[in-house]
Parts: structure tokens; C-alpha cells; sequence
């Protein structure tokens, strides 16, 4: 299977126009660490999208663990196209016939190798920062000098600026050198592959490495340095045949990478610096979050800067780590692969309120591009049309086995096609929706349309049902279908459809989506309204997804205003699982918990939800990881791997916690309604954020001083009417300019608006600040 191409020289031509409201990081929202950082996931992380970095190490070794995102080995492991063979009618007989096709070593990404300076003896490391404006990482050594390096956000290349003259420059292929996180194992990384070893070479001041893969892939890693003054100035590229496509010649991978360098290192640092820093202002420029506690201002501001650094437009997606895959000696955990039972997309979650389209543009351009090996695998698998991503998949969309109830499992594709969805309502973009999101939504619909059959209740039905990941892979992972999880992915899909051919005019197939949404029946539940399991099972253990509860979070089909039944199951939902604990919870738990318990208007759960994740399940440099660092007992699961979604769904908690926007009627064309600081704690006493995204493409802006609205402002994103609720205690806004529309229908304030038209609104000072609710969060103190 090939690795799909991705428009690399495109990516470094786009830049970013910023709005005029984005406020730019401050230097106390750095990252800084003191050395020694002697582990690569504790490291800095640098990144274009296309290529990483971390910056790390100890005494006067600085290492650069180096990764760039489509460095896959995609040999199947196991009989060639198995999932033609064993088809999704297999679970009929039980067990889990796919399960063993994830044991090989591939399909899996790579690891890029390894930069190792080496400062004169006595040069030591002091800390490290990272420069979240800039994007620019720095090692500040004892004797007050520093090393500065960045991943340009222009040219796919690395710039070092190394004070003096190192000792030495290593540059290492994964596979080879000292063992464990001290380097590279010698019988790790790609030389479990089978590889032959890397081509080493040299000339001037250029080193190289140059690694044959199969099948034609071939990758290289080239430096070049130079001496600027009392300085050594260093620049880096990692080419490969992907470059190339649809043909690569030998030698072509060294002749770029070195051409490469050689233009970054006559340009200079600096030169090249301005254009990358300019990029990285559009980025932040876009929006500003400015919250009360220092640590969780950090924190936010830390997850987003992993969306410039890790997801760009004509780059892959981002994988379980990004663009930091593992130097530990060995290849990356999970195989650094792409899980749609919740990875990716919440990993593709918070980008839409921030406003950082280009970030989820990756994602969305990554599934369009691979649309026909969505259908193959449609039709091979489940032997229907339309198109179905794979649960678990490689960067080619080659599907990978694994736990099947949910890594083959039709209702992922849903979920992906949610991330179309919401990218369409936060941007109100006509275009996109007519030629990209409904048209695949759509192949993704009639998928599993053709899977529904009538069963004895009259109930549209799969064959096979399962919920993420109750029972892990034993044959009691089987439900009774529809499971709950199931039944809220098509329902929600089915409801996105109608909503997506009402836009566009297509009333005919508007009605078919909602029958077939209809056919599905009621989700269920207890006599008290607690979400089961399916038809049968309740939940009945302490559970790391919140799978059951989809339909609350993130699809947004029960709300607190839909009426008193809705109202009744989030009660009876999140009180079963506040009464199971936390024991079996990982760390995206906790920040799920905690945006759908904004969603719901619990703002102390929230906040309380999002302390602990930031508190307990990060590393030193802020990845989650899916165990509790501090074995305060928030989690039975002290483990160390990090995945990077529970940092965007961490993210996304406080988007929802100040600013929501979403319909109380799914299903039903509207503008949705704009919700201010909806879930903040009682303790963010004076918050605000400019320019935070709502649905309809509006920006919005807002301050609370004193636990109260005292003013916004509102920017349409299209023409038309923005529907506002009124939360403000009886507070009576003061609306400029004068001369615009604003009607009061109810507790809506409904304001007329041209597209880039703004309203804005003060109030009163409050006069004091109120009391404390009973249940207020408290701060969480660091290790406890």
C-alpha cells in the first residue's frame, strides 16, 4: 500500500493572516525546565508539522530526537489484504479474528535518528525553555550562553545556533549507538525491520545519513554547519522519497537534503528566523485565552502550541505522538499509529474554537485524500458502498487489526465524519460543506445505512455491536446492537446529514437521513434515565472511555435544553459514573469528564476535571500520558506512554468552560446559540478571551470581572441573525454602535449582522463578589 503524497512545498508557501484581536504568549507562559532533562518524552518539542524535534539531555550532551511525519513502514503484517479475507460477517462465529494481525512489527511509523551535540567539558546545561511566541527552543548553559534552535515554519529545515564550538557532532540513525534513553539500542528502531544499514557519508562541512527502507522508501538526515562569529550555526533536514512522488531516483534524497542546508545556512538564522516568527504570530494571532491561575494559563496555552508545532495543512495528520515519535531504542508504542476510536478525533477536537483551521485542515485533507481506500475497505470488508475508515490504521489507511470490536468496527468512520461536521459549522464555510464535508459524510452514511436491517422491535440494527472499550477484546465486548455507543455515532451522523442537505437545498435526501436517524429509535436507558451499555448491560466498573455517554458529549444530541427527559439521563448518567470512580481512568478521562461537564453546565466538575488532568497525567513538558504521575490515586494506572489527545481535549474543556455555541435542535438547520463563560468555576473570578470561535464562523470576545459578564463583543462570520442567551442576572448590555438590530425573543437577544460587522456590549460593574458555591473547586496542589 503507498503512503499518500502530501503537497510539502505547498505547506511552506501558506502563511497565516492573523486578526487584529489575538493576544501573543507571554514570557511567563514559557515552558521551562531544569536540566537535566534525561528522557525524550520530558524533552522540548519543536515542529513544523512535516518534521520534529525534542531537545533534551544532560551535562554538556544536548540531543535532538528527530522525527518527520510520513516515515512509515507499511508491510502488512500477516497474509497480504487479510481484511479481504476475513470479512467484518467473521464476529458472527465470536472471539476476535483480527486481533493478531496487530502483533507483527509493522505496519508502524519510524523513528528519524538523533542529533547529539557535545559542548566542550565544563559547558553544562542549566535549563531549558521553550519560546512559545517564537516556537523556538533554547538550552541556557552555567556559563550564562545559550543554544537556540527552531523548526522553520517556512522551509522544511532546522536551524541551530550553537554558542562557540562543539566538542563533537553525532548524527545517529535510529538503531544505532549506546542503549536506552542514553542513545539508540543497536538492536532496536529500524534495525528490527530488517533494514540494511544506513549509508553514512560526509564532505566539508557536511555529514549525512541516508536509510533504505522497502519497497522503494528511502529516507535521509543531513547536517551542515558553519562558523558565524564566535557561533556555529547548524542546519538540518530529513528528505525522503515522498518528495518525489510519483518517482524517486537514487541519490535524489541526499541532493535536496544537502541543498537544503546548504540554502538555510547561506540565508542564516536569523533571516530565516523572521518568516518563521512572522508565522507563528498569525497563529496566535488568531484568538487569546487569559484565565486566572498561572499553571492552567500555561498549560492551555502549551496543548494549542502543539497544533502549529504538530498539525499543518499539506502535512500527514497527527498520529498517537505527533512528530515525536519515541528514541528509546525501540519503534513507537501502539505503532505511533492512528486510532479512530477516540484518538484522532479528539485529538482534531479544540482547533475549531481556537480558530486554527489550518491545524484541522490536515486532518480533513488527509481523509478526503485517502477517500478511495475508504471505499475499498468498504466494500472489501463490509461489502457495501460509500466508505468506512479503518478503527485502527497506518499514514496509507491500511487497516491494522488489533482489539476488532472496535479497531474494525463500522461506527469509528462517524466519529471522523463529525470532525467535517463541526469544521463546517465553526467556519460557516459554504464551499467546504457543498464539496467536502457532505459529500464525504455522506459515503460514510450510506456505509452504514446499507449495514441497518429491521429487527423484531422494527429497529434499524448492525449485525455487530461493541462500545469502545467496555470488556476490552474478551467475547463479552460483543453487545446487544445497537450498543448505546453505536447507536449515538449513526444517529448523530444521520442528524449531521439532514442538517448538511437542508443547507444545500437537497430536501429529497434531507428526509431520507432523518428517517433513516428515526429508524434507529430512542438511545437507552434505565427507568431513572441512566445511559446504558445497549439494551441489556449498564455500566458496573470504574471505565477509561466515556463511551456510553457520546450522545452528552462530544455529539451534543442530550442537552440541558432539550427538555426534561434529556435532563433526567445526564442526571442519572453522570451521577452512575461519579459513583464508579476513577480507579480504571485514564488521563483523557479526566479531560473529557471535564468538557462534558461544561457542556452541561457543572462549571466547578469542570474545572475540578481539568485541574487534575493538568496536575497528574502530563510529563515534565506537559504530553499526557494515560497513568497518574503523581500516584495520588486519581487512577490505578501510574503507566508512561503519552498520546496527545487528552492535551487537545484538555484544551477544548476550556473553550467550553467560556464560550459555547451549539443548537438545542439536532437535526434542525439554525445558527445555534452563543452561551458566555457558561461553565466557568466560581474561583475564576476575572477571566476574559478574545476572539474565541462560535458556530457560524462569529468570533467572539469577552471579560468577567468579579464572576460577571461586564462586556462583549460579537464579529459575524456571515450575514445574518446571532442569536445570544441572555445569562447576565438581570443585567441590562449597553449596545454600540448605534443603529445595529437587536431584538429580545424570550431570553435570546437576537442581533441582525453583516458578515465582519461586530456588536458589542458593557454592563454595570457588579458590586461585589459573590459567595462561594458549596460544592466550589479547590485547587488541586501540585502532587496531591
Amino acid at each position: 500500500m503507498k503512503i499518500p503524497c502530501f503537497c510539502i512545498i505547498a505547506l511552506f508557501l501558506r502563511p497565516i493572516v492573523a486578526s487584529a484581536g489575538g493576544v501573543m504568549p507571554a514570557p511567563a507562559d514559557n515552558l521551562r525546565l531544569n536540566a537535566p532533562i534525561e528522557s525524550w518524552d520530558d524533552a522540548i518539542p519543536l515542529g513544523n508539522g512535516l518534521m520534529g524535534g525534542l531537545l533534551w539531555g544532560a551535562g554538556n550532551t544536548i540531543r535532538l530526537s528527530l522525527d518527520r511525519g510520513d516515515l512509515w513502514d507499511e508491510r502488512t503484517h500477516g497474509e497480504k489484504d487479510w481484511w479481504k479475507t476475513n470479512p467484518w460477517t467473521k464476529a458472527a462465529a465470536g472471539g476476535d479474528p483480527w486481533d493478531k494481525y496487530y502483533n507483527g512489527v509493522t505496519p508502524t511509523k519510524l523513528p528519524g535518528g538523533r542529533l547529539e551535540i557535545r559542548m566542550p567539558t565544563g559547558k553544562n546545561a542549566a535549563r531549558f525553555e521553550l519560546n512559545l511566541a517564537s516556537a523556538e527552543g533554547r538550552v541556557e548553559f552555567g556559563d550564562g550562553s545559550s543554544l537556540s534552535a527552531f523548526y522553520s515554519a517556512e522551509k522544511p529545515i532546522v536551524l541551530v545556533r550553537i554558542p562557540g564550538v562543539p566538542e563533537a557532532l553525532d548524527l545517529l540513525p535510529a538503531g544505532a549507538g549506546k542503549e536506552g534513553n542514553a542513545g539508540p539500542s543497536s538492536g532496536g528502531a529500524v534495525s528490527k525491520l530488517g533494514y540494511p544499514a544506513p549509508q553514512r557519508g560526509g564532505e566539508g562541512a557536511a555529514k549525512w545519513f541516508v536509510q533504505d527502507g522497502v519497497d522503494g522508501f528511502q529516507y535521509c538526515v543531513c547536517v551542515e554547519t558553519k562558523a558565524v562569529g564566535n557561533d556555529t550555526l547548524l542546519a538540518l533536514a530529513i528528505t525522503s522519497s515522498n518528495d518525489f512522488k510519483p518517482k524517486h531516483s537514487p541519490g535524489e534524497s541526499l541532493r535536496l537534503a544537502r541543498a537544503r542546508c546548504a540554502a538555510a545556512i547561506t540565508a542564516g538564522y536569523d533571516a530565516m528566523l523572521a518568516p518563521h516568527a512572522a508565522w507563528w504570530r498569525g497563529f496566535w494571532g488568531e484568538s487569546a485565552v487569559n484565565l486566572p491561575e498561572a499553571s492552567l494559563q500555561r498549560y492551555y496555552r502549551f496543548a494549542r502550541y502543539l497544533y502549529g508545532a504538530g498539525s499543518r495543512q499539506g502535512a500527514p495528520p497527527i498520529p498517537l505522538q505527533g512528530v515525536w515519535t519515541a528514541d528509546n531504542g525501540g519503534l513507537p508504542p501502539w505503532k505511533g499509529d492512528y486510532h479512530n476510536d477516540l484518538n484522532t478525533q479528539m485529538t482534531y477536537i479544540a482547533y475549531q474554537g481556537a480558530g486554527n483551521f489550518e491545524s484541522g485542515r490536515s486532518y480533513l485533507d488527509y481523509l478526503t485524500k485517502l477517500t478511495p481506500v475508504f471505499r475499498e475497505f468498504a466494500r472489501d470488508f463490509y461489502q457495501t458502498p460509500g466508505l468506512s475508515t479503518p478503527g485502527v490504521m497506518s499514514l496509507g489507511g491500511q487497516p491494522l487489526g488489533g482489539w476488532g470490536q472496535y479497531a474494525m468496527s463500522p461506527t469509528m468512520t462517524a466519529w471522523n465524519a463529525h470532525i467535517f461536521y463541526l469544521h463546517w459549522r465553526y467556519t460557516g464555510d459554504d464551499a467546504f460543506l457543498r464539496d467536502r464535508a457532505r459529500p464525504w459524510c455522506e459515503e460514510a452514511g450510506k456505509c452504514l445505512a446499507a449495514l441497518l436491517k429491521p429487527g423484531p422491535d422494527g429497529r434499524l440494527a448492525l449485525p455487530f455491536s461493541s462500545s469502545p472499550e467496555i470488556h476490552n477484546n474478551s467475547n463479552r465486548a460483543w453487545l446487544v446492537p445497537n450498543s448505546n455507543y453505536d447507536l449515538m455515532c449513526m444517529k448523530m451522523l444521520f442528524l449531521a446529514l439532514v442538517e448538511m442537505a437542508d443547507a444545500t437545498g437537497d430536501a429529497a435526501a434531507a428526509a431520507k437521513w432523518a428517517k433513516l436517524a428515526d429508524g434507529l429509535g430512542p438511545f437507552h436507558a434505565t427507568p431513572d434515565g441512566e445511559l446504558m451499555m445497549d439494551s441489556k448491560e449498564t455500566l458496573n466498573e470504574s471505565h477509561r472511555h466515556l463511551s456510553n455517554l457520546m450522545a452528552i458529549y462530544p455529539f451534543n444530541l442530550i442537552t440541558t435544553e432539550g427538555g426534561e427527559n434529556d435532563r433526567r439521563m445526564i442526571r442519572a448518567s453522570v451521577a452512575k459514573w461519579d459513583g464508579l470512580g476513577t480507579s480504571q481512568w485514564c488521563g483523557y478521562s479526566w479531560a473529557w469528564m471535564s468538557c462534558l461537564r461544561a457542556r452541561v453546565g457543572d462549571a466547578e466538575a469542570a474545572l475540578r476535571h481539568y485541574d487534575v488532568f493538568v496536575r497528574a497525567f502530563v510529563t515534565r513538558n506537559g504530553f499526557h500520558v494515560n497513568g497518574d504521575q503523581t500516584r495520588s490515586g486519581y487512577s490505578s494506572m501510574t503507566y508512561r506512554p503519552f498520546t496527545l489527545e487528552g492535551n487537545f481535549i484538555a484544551m477544548q474543556s476550556v473553550h467550553e468552560m467560556l464560550l459555547q455555541s451549539w443548537s438545542p435542535t439536532p437535526g434542525k438547520l439554525d445558527t445555534g446559540i452563543i452561551r458566555l463563560f457558561p461553565a466557568t468555576a466560581w474561583r475564576w473570578h476575572d477571566v476574559s478571551f478574545t476572539d474565541l470561535r462560535a458556530e457560524g464562523g462569529h468570533r467572539v470576545s469577552a471579560k468577567r470581572a468579579k464572576n460577571a459578564t461586564v462586556w462583549f463583543r460579537i464579529t459575524a462570520g456571515k450575514d445574518g441573525m446571532v442569536r445570544l442567551r441572555d445569562n447576565f442576572g438581570g443585567r441590562s448590555p449597553r449596545w454600540t454602535p448605534a443603529g445595529i438590530t437587536v431584538k429580545k425573543s424570550g431570553d435570546i437577544y437576537e442581533i441582525t449582522l453583516q458578515r465582519g460587522q461586530s456588536a458589542e456590549a458593557v454592563f454595570d460593574q457588579p458590586p461585589s463578589l459573590p459567595p462561594a458555591p458549596p460544592d466550589a473547586a479547590e485547587p488541586i496542589a501540585t502532587g496531591k
